[in-house]
């Protein structure tokens, strides 16, 4: 059932499902990107699941749904690239030529698409990825106040004005993705993700340093943090001789980088949204010690899978703990509630209960065979 209430008698039927992304980076990543990475595991798992799924995606995504490639690759990694927006336009306008096929349509573009989807806002749906505290939000979603919004997070919706949410779904990763690491590991602390002010990296360096520890920092420098780094993180390198800089990373090494630590540091100075990166580590039952910010309490189970903190003092403290953790009951709780399996089932479930969703067109095509003619206008 539904937030509308209402019921769905027919759970095994599959739906044609667009899925709409953005074109920074490539489904998936082939480094840095959570949004890209959280459409591609959703993608790939409502396939699994035997539903009909086309990704709007940059050309160089890589997926087992039908792609429609809007550019030849991902925005970021082309150099010619200087202003992403007629981008993101061919995009929608290439959605909005197709828009009568499906029974649902799933954006993740944030805002750009929400003046042009009236006509099929009853089955239409945004999870919103980014932060929501910044001030030229909250005027814009009251002027659009009917869209259904998914929420990464409970906490993501605070500065929010009411709209219209449908559901908080949290991330999900597939289970076979980062295969837990049970034994000791390799002792030292990870800290993954951006270089970037509210990341707080500065802090990870400090509580390594009081503790002992070695300290692996895998991430990427955007241009935007570039002087932070170089004013504020690279004179911490120099200062202490247990961190080392690995820059960033892909998919198979996240696996032996997470998997080998003692812990993921987590010492974030902003309201997250959801922190991808902690499900990671919980998946290869590595430990998390956390900033008590944002969605973090949403995520850890305290003393379960890692340790929620307010300070360093506390951080450092919680490093000592780390003995009183069994790293199985961390994989285990990312296992009930972060894998892409729930994850995906929690969005058809959102897809069925929308005003419009064409269940009857499903039911239809499902009798009729994969290969039915059938198209049937809202």
């Amino acid at each position: 059932m539904g937030e509308t209430g209402q019921e769905f008698p027919y759970e095994d039927f599959w739906m044609k499902i667009a899925q709409i992304a953005p074109l920074a980076e490539s489904v998936p990543p082939k480094l840095y990107g959570g949004t890209e990475r959280i459409v591609s595991y959703l993608t790939e798992e409502l396939v699994r699941q035997g539903h009909d799924v086309t990704l709007f995606a940059s050309g160089d995504s890589q997926t087992s749904a039908e792609l429609v490639p809007v550019t030849e690759m991902a925005l970021r990694l082309n150099p010619k690239i200087i202003d992403p927006i007629p981008y993101h336009m061919m995009l929608l306008e290439s959605v909005m030529r197709r828009a009568d096929e499906f029974d649902a349509l799933h954006f993740h573009i944030d805002i750009l698409h929400m003046p042009m989807v009236r006509d099929c806002l009853d089955r239409t749906v945004t999870t919103l990825h980014g932060r929501l505290d910044l001030p030229d939000l909250p005027v814009f979603y009251r002027a659009f106040p009917h869209h259904p919004l998914v929420s990464i997070s409970d906490h993501q919706r605070a500065p929010m004005p009411p709209v219209n949410w449908a559901r908080t779904i949290h991330h999900g990763l597939p289970a076979d993705l980062l295969p837990p690491r049970l034994g000791a590991g390799a002792g030292y602390l990870a800290f993954l993700g951006r270089i970037s002010p509210e990341k707080r990296p500065d802090r990870a360096i400090r509580i390594a340093a009081r503790s002992g520890l070695p300290l692996r920092i895998a991430a990427k420098i955007d241009t935007v943090d570039r002087l932070y780094w170089e004013t504020e993180i690279a004179p911490l390198l120099d200062r202490y001789p247990n961190v080392s800089f690995i820059g960033e990373i892909n998919e198979r090494q996240k696996a032996e980088f997470l998997g080998q630590a003692s812990a993921l540091l987590f010492p974030i100075d902003w309201p997250e949204p959801f922190g991808l990166v902690m499900i990671e580590a919980m998946a290869c039952a590595t430990p998390v010690i956390a900033f008590r910010c944002g969605s973090v309490p949403e995520i850890i189970d305290e003393g379960v899978s890692g340790f929620i903190v307010e300070s360093e003092d506390e951080a450092v403290a919680a490093i000592a703990r780390l003995k009183d953790i069994d790293r199985r009951r961390v994989r285990a709780a990312f296992d009930a509630r972060f894998t892409a399996e729930r994850m995906a089932r929690d969005y058809i479930s959102l897809y069925r209960g929308l005003p419009g969703a064409r269940m009857e067109a499903a039911r239809l095509r499902r009798q009729r065979g994969a290969d039915a003619d059938l198209q049937i206008v809202a």
